[in-house]
């Protein structure tokens, strides 16, 4: 019996610990994307009366002026991911080492990570999935000498598709992680 309550106690405790807390997504200002909502059925399109989701993202231009790297190979600011997988694709490793390099001569300069999936899957899979893969940038980063103080994860799972249509080469573009210099 008394085993029996301290099974049911240590459950209750885990499951406690592992509730989720809601995520509020950062505001952000400046060039946008716009993203048909679906009403309340589930349906979207020019047929329903749906209305948009604006979403702001802002870019900010990092000096380049007195640094090795050139505005060019800093301007790419995306990581993207095959399906289901967190894992930094090979050829954009070069990528997140330019960011690093950067990040590393310039430790006041602040950077956030916005994990995004596509459509497919539940939301709080989705959720978990653009975590996992900003975490995995900010990761790489790290071991390339980036300081935790200088990066932020978040995650936007589905909410932040670049595409609104339903075949692989649009959600290609949507399992990525964009990388967003805070002002400088």
């Amino acid at each position: 019996m008394n085993k029996t309550i301290w099974t049911v106690a240590a459950l209750a405790l885990v499951l406690t610990a592992c509730k989720s807390t809601p995520m509020n997504p950062a505001k952000v200002e400046d060039s946008s994307v716009t993203r048909p909502m679906t009403n309340s059925q589930g349906k979207s399109g020019a047929d329903s009366s749906a209305s948009t989701d604006k979403i702001n993202i802002k870019t900010v231009d990092v000096d380049t002026s007195k640094d090795e790297l050139s505005a060019a190979e800093l301007a790419k600011r995306q990581v993207f991911f095959d399906y289901d997988s967190d894992a930094i694709r090979e050829e954009y490793k070069a990528l997140v080492a330019n960011h690093a390099k950067y990040l590393v001569a310039h430790p006041q300069t602040k950077v956030v990570l916005q994990g995004n999936t596509d459509e497919r899957g539940t939301h709080e899979y989705n959720l978990a999935l653009g975590q996992r893969r900003s975490v995995a940038v900010k990761n790489a980063l790290n071991v390339l000498g980036v300081s935790d103080s200088q990066i932020e994860t978040v995650s936007y799972g589905e909410e932040r598709s670049k595409q609104n249509c339903a075949d692989d080469g649009c959600f290609q573009q949507d399992r990525r992680v964009d990388i967003v210099y805070a002002g400088q």
